[in-house]
């Protein structure tokens, strides 16, 4: 008979698998997002686990870039859209849009709902750029890849630290 594999087992085997390829290269990788048409990294390390979006459930009286609560098999999310938490406008619910579960290795259920993944990216492959001052400090370091395209780095910890983003209500 063969051995059937529940999803969460495959994406956990996924994930130790990607994990491992990145330590072997000696360097951390990152994941790529796309947040409305802005392209961000992400320390693999930090990004957990990726979901296609659900429906999600609306909570009155909360900030317009808070999209809602998720089930993620069994376990509640609070869902950021973080295209609107940007300033930008909301991310289209369709097949690309995903939901990027950051809060697990800190302690928080929380999760960005984001446009598209762009998949893994060598940090190799990119250069660093002045810091952007006038955003905050989750969102102001930024890297140049090999064809010039500027993507700003996303640091989870500080995010998840910043006052206005757990803050979600009116």
């Amino acid at each position: 008979m063969a051995r059937k594999t529940s999803l969460r087992d495959f994406q956990e085997y996924l994930a130790a698998r990607l994990t491992t390829a990145a330590q072997g290269r000696g360097a951390s990788s990152w994941l790529g997002i796309e947040v409305g048409n802005e392209p961000w990294l992400v320390d693999l390390s930090d990004s957990g686990e990726i979901v296609q979006a659900p429906r999600l459930a609306p909570v009155p009286l909360t900030r317009p870039w808070f999209a809602g609560i998720a089930n993620i098999r069994g376990n509640l999310h609070a869902v950021t859209d973080f295209s609107v938490f940007r300033g930008g406008v909301a991310t289209p619910q369709n097949a690309n849009a995903r939901l990027l579960l950051i809060g697990a290795k800190y302690g928080a259920n929380a999760a960005l709902l984001v446009s598209r993944m762009l998949g893994l990216k060598n940090p190799e492959d990119f250069s660093p750029e002045v810091p952007d001052v006038s955003v905050p400090v989750w969102g102001a370091q930024r890297f140049a890849d090999t064809q010039g395209k500027i993507w700003r780095k996303l640091s989870v910890r500080e995010l998840l630290a910043d006052h206005d983003f757990m803050n979600i209500g009116v």
